[in-house]
């Protein structure tokens, strides 16, 4: 059995076996993606909608996913393909230089690139490296919106060539990373590391009684500040999908959350409200 190294799950494959990601597999003693070119959902986008709220605002971005995810987020909003494989998946396949020229194409309707996101695109990291190279051809934009839980090692070479990222930085504690599937080390690695060379934008997720404590939210902040205090922070309001049953988020603990962020960073954002 081989191990795969992109995430820190660091799957233990046989030979053909497909890993919890549902979009890797093991060939030739080495993880490869399954996805590659495989798009489940593909729409011309407002940059705002990613969400990146200074990454050339009021412009499009033609918005393209796949399938698969790493982590196991009860509360997933796209689960429907997060959750799936190829088999169980309509898909079309696509070449970087078709989807590149399709981006391209769609520049007279404001489009500035293409972002990967709506499953997790860094499992498809092959793809997104590809297509990053054809669209600097063309000075065109890679925008990446992930999970960040990948280790540097395996994707600091692809990291390089995204212009933005928007990183899910789910939470502020170790226990509740792991509840859903992640590695919140590895997470933090990710965001330093992608702060070095592209622009970069977080989004938190607050669920009520998970990760919502003034204490955890003080400390995200900070964090962030230490870093950057004008990196942009959003926090989302959190609305029961997929296997979470809990009430949404109440909107004036979220805007009180927000004020005690303001006190570290420059750039605030409140999301679904």
């Amino acid at each position: 059995m081989n191990r795969c190294h992109l995430c820190p799950r660091h799957c233990q494959l046989e030979e053909g076996q497909i890993g919890y990601c549902k979009a890797r597999i093991m060939l030739a003693r080495a993880s490869k993606p399954l996805a590659y070119g495989k798009l489940t959902a593909l729409a011309l986008d407002p940059i705002e909608k990613k969400p990146l709220s200074m990454f050339h605002p009021g412009k499009r971005i033609l918005s393209v996913g796949s399938f698969g995810c790493n982590m196991s987020c009860y509360f997933c909003q796209n689960y429907g393909i997060s959750r799936a494989g190829t088999d169980d998946s309509r898909w079309q396949e696509f070449s970087p230089d078709v989807l590149c020229a399709l981006a391209i194409e769609l520049v007279p309707k404001g489009n500035i690139g293409i972002a990967f996101t709506y499953n997790e695109p860094m499992l498809n990291a092959e793809f997104v490296s590809d297509c990053a190279d054809k669209l600097k051809e063309k000075a065109l934009k890679t925008v990446v919106i992930t999970n960040g839980n990948f280790c540097i090692d395996a994707v600091g070479n692809v990291i390089k060539k995204v212009d933005a990222f928007n990183i899910d930085l789910k939470g502020f504690s170790n226990s509740w990373y792991r509840k859903l599937g992640g590695d919140f080390d590895t997470v933090k690695a990710f965001i330093q590391e992608a702060c070095k060379t592209a622009h970069v934008e977080i989004t938190t997720l607050v669920v009520p009684g998970q990760n919502d404590s003034p204490e955890e939210i003080d400390e995200l902040a900070r964090w962030l500040a230490y870093i950057n205090p004008d990196i942009p922070l959003h926090l989302s309001r959190y609305f029961p999908r997929y296997k979470a049953l809990d009430a949404p988020t109440d909107k004036q603990a979220l805007f009180k959350l927000a004020d005690i962020v303001r006190q570290y960073l420059n750039n605030v954002f409140v999301g679904n409200v």
